[in-house]
Formats: C-alpha cells, sequence, structure tokens
C-alpha cells in the first residue's frame, strides 16, 4: 500500500511550493511558508494524506497525518 503525501518545500527565492507525493508540478506557489502550509493542510486533509513540511534547506522539519492511521496505534 503506498502512502499519498502532500509537501511543502522551499521554491527557490520565489517563496514555498505544496506539491503532491510523486507529482512534478506544485499545486501551488506561494510566498510565505505559513500560507503554504495552511493550503497543504486544506489539500491533506481533503484527501486524507500524509503532510510532509520541509525547511529552506530541504530537510524534513515536521510531518501530520490526514489519512488511515491505526487508532489505536499498533504496538
Amino acid at each position: 500500500m503506498t502512502r499519498k503525501t502532500t509537501h511543502v518545500l522551499p521554491n527557490g527565492s520565489d517563496g514555498w511550493k505544496v506539491r503532491q507525493g510523486g507529482g512534478e508540478r506544485a499545486s501551488a506557489i506561494l510566498p510565505t511558508k505559513a500560507q503554504a502550509i495552511d493550503r497543504a493542510r486544506a489539500l491533506s486533509q481533503n484527501q486524507h494524506s500524509e503532510l510532509v513540511i520541509h525547511n529552506r534547506n530541504g530537510r524534513i522539519s515536521g510531518s501530520d497525518s490526514h489519512g488511515h492511521d491505526p487508532f489505536p496505534p499498533r504496538g
């Protein structure tokens, strides 16, 4: 089973982009990281996917699941 993801990524000096995992084109390009996170969170909730937030250097700084997490967690 593959997990669907929505990413918030830096877009060079042009702000931040929201991109679906596996996609080549950005869903949105926004001037601030906060605006990009808000847009990505709405998309992620709508599509029941994992939200992955990256820092300016490309490393993952946070994530949030809006998918099918087992509750209670296994383990």
